[in-house]
């Protein structure tokens, strides 16, 4: 059994201690500048991407995307500018050979990067699908890693200026801070009358979406929005959240048909009360209005152990006047005062007063019954109007062309990561781009959490500093359990030796002589009688009384008895 243990010891100690070997071996891995290219081609739908980014080309990163070097607006100076740090590397886990992501490293500091399309995205009979993947390595408490797709516009199209108030058509992914979790879609609706720009917001979805903060996985986030209006958020390949563009934003995209009017104001005889004090009520005769709502209690009679000659508090005897007490200045020192300890005893000290009782003619002020109001016109309202604001956007899909992509963000937490981005109009590639990205790397994170040290990593949640600490908690148990074997095989041994020791301690009396003359060879004399006839075999009744005498106790201070030989 101690064998056991100690193999099962060595094993569960070579097992995390090779795992942590194994991590460390990932991490050196080296950057390829190679691109992985999904496996079905993209020749075949070329005319369909606008913009295809997995950042594992290094050379093309550095010559497609672009940092900030702006200043935020209306801020203090010292937080304004876009200084956040943005580093193309590999995934802390889960990593594949040669694949690298867009990683934001620093935290609490504005950071903005952006990309052109190859071609402009026009609203115009094809859908839009935006798709890419976010991991918050570290969680997030406090963020967004929301993609804003950028508007085309003549006079913004710096991206070296990209910041908070660059247009943009919309604006999508997670956002989290505390409790408040969202996943945004925003458009940017242009009024056909004005010309001005409002936000509309997607209504929250119902599902739950807490967990792609704090479970460190990469995720992958889809929108698509259709020419006829309709739209369908995705997370993890799953619809959560679908619906339509005139329905389900706030605030809507047409205003109402009718308004309220400004000028319209409530009529001086208008009377909105719907219930009024009866007009022919009146107050009873004995209604008594004046009466108090309690009474003393004439019945009430002083207890009989009660002292009204000792006052229920009395100065404190132990109290000393302080020596810097200025009677001139403070006035005669009166000792603190402390309850009466005569009284503690009894019910009670001092004048007595008899309690009060609730006063059976307490009626109140009498106020007449409500009744209903015949005069009653209903709440007032203002009238409608036509909304001088009115249209009718039956087409809201027709949104600004967009130019580029890019991350504006603030964030809590640092080394989130971004990787597979797709801009395309075709869903049938964003499902492909997903299969040979996302699905691939989904299933080999499944397959290592079922591993024992995949399974060890997540209840760790993948934080190297809890290994040892993780160590010592498994293999505390088992050791405790083995000390605990050795210590009671060390007992049964001494326990052993013990028993055997015993008989000699009592044949010192004489009785160890009894197992010598046992061990000899039995005399081929003996069962012989003097006569020289040897003596008949033993019954089986005599048998059976040398056995039992054989194995009676030994009486304490005797040695073992010698078995005499019956002769006739």
């Amino acid at each position: 059994m101690i064998r056991l243990v100690t193999y099962a010891t060595l094993f569960l100690t070579g097992t995390v201690c090779g795992g942590a070997n194994a991590h460390d071996d990932v991490h050196g891995i080296g950057i390829s500048d190679t691109v992985s290219e999904p496996i079905y081609k993209q020749e075949k739908f070329a005319d369909s991407i606008y913009l295809l980014e997995n950042f594992n080309d290094l050379e093309r990163f550095k010559q497609k995307w672009i940092i900030s070097e702006t200043k935020k607006n209306n801020i203090d100076e010292e937080i304004a500018k876009y200084d956040g740090k943005w580093m193309v590397e590999e995934p802390k886990r889960n990593m594949e050979e040669g694949d690298l992501g867009l990683v934001l490293k620093s935290k609490a500091r504005h950071a903005a990067i952006s990309a052109p399309l190859s071609r402009p995205f026009r609203f115009e009979d094809k859908p839009l699908v935006v798709q890419y993947e976010v991991n918050f390595q570290e969680g997030q408490e406090c963020g967004g890693a929301y993609l804003k797709l950028l508007a085309l516009d003549s006079e913004q199209r710096n991206l070296k200026e990209f910041h908070d108030k660059t247009p943009y058509s919309i604006m999508f992914g997670p956002d989290k801070c505390g409790n408040d979790v969202k996943l945004h879609f925003i458009f940017r609706h242009k009024n056909p009358l004005n010309g001005s720009y409002e936000e509309k917001h997607c209504k929250k979805s119902k599902d739950r979406l807490d967990d792609i903060f704090t479970d460190k996985l990469p995720h992958l986030y889809t929108l698509t929005v259709r020419p006829d209006n309709t739209f369908d958020i995705k997370v993890d390949n799953k619809v959560v959240n679908s619906g339509s563009l005139l329905d389900d934003f706030v605030p809507p995209v047409n205003p109402p048909l009718e308004v309220e009017d400004p000028t319209d104001t409530q009529p001086s005889d208008w009377d909105d009360r719907e219930k009024i004090p009866d007009p022919l009520a009146k107050k009873p005769e004995d209604w008594d209005e004046d009466a108090p709502a309690q009474i003393v209690d004439e019945e009430d009679a002083m207890p009989e152990d009660w002292a009204e000659d000792e006052s229920p508090a009395i100065p404190n005897p132990e109290s000393t006047r302080p020596e810097d007490w200025d009677v001139e200045m403070d006035g005669e020192w009166e000792p603190p005062k402390i309850p009466n300890p005569k009284c503690a005893q009894i019910s009670g000290c001092g004048p007595y007063k008899q309690r009060l009782k609730t006063n059976p003619r307490y009626k109140g002020k009498w106020l007449p019954p409500l009744v209903n109001n015949p005069n009653y016109k209903g709440k007032w309202k203002p009238r409608l109007v036509h909304n001088p604001e009115y249209f009718n956007d039956e087409h809201p899909f027709g949104m600004t062309p967009i130019f580029a992509v890019g991350f504006e963000l603030w964030s809590m937490s640092p080394d989130i990561l971004f990787d597979n981005i797709l801009v395309t109009d075709n869903e049938e590639v964003a499902e492909k781009w997903a299969e040979d990205t996302f699905e691939v790397r989904r299933t080999k994170i499944a397959a290592e959490n079922e591993t024992f040290w995949g399974r060890a990593m997540r209840s760790m949640n993948h934080k190297p500093g809890w290994w040892s600490l993780y160590f010592l908690y498994c293999i505390t148990p088992v050791i405790a359990y083995v000390w605990y074997l050795l210590k009671r095989s060390r007992e049964d041994k001494h326990d052993t030796k013990s028993e055997d020791e015993e008989p000699l301690r009592l044949n010192d009396e004489g009785g160890d002589e009894m197992d010598k003359d046992e061990t000899k060879d039995p005399d081929p004399k003996e069962g012989i009688s003097d006569s020289g006839v040897a003596e008949p075999d033993e019954t089986e009744e005599q048998s059976e009384r040398k056995d039992s005498d054989r194995d009676k106790p030994l009486a304490s201070g005797d040695g073992p008895r010698r078995r005499k030989i019956t002769k006739e």
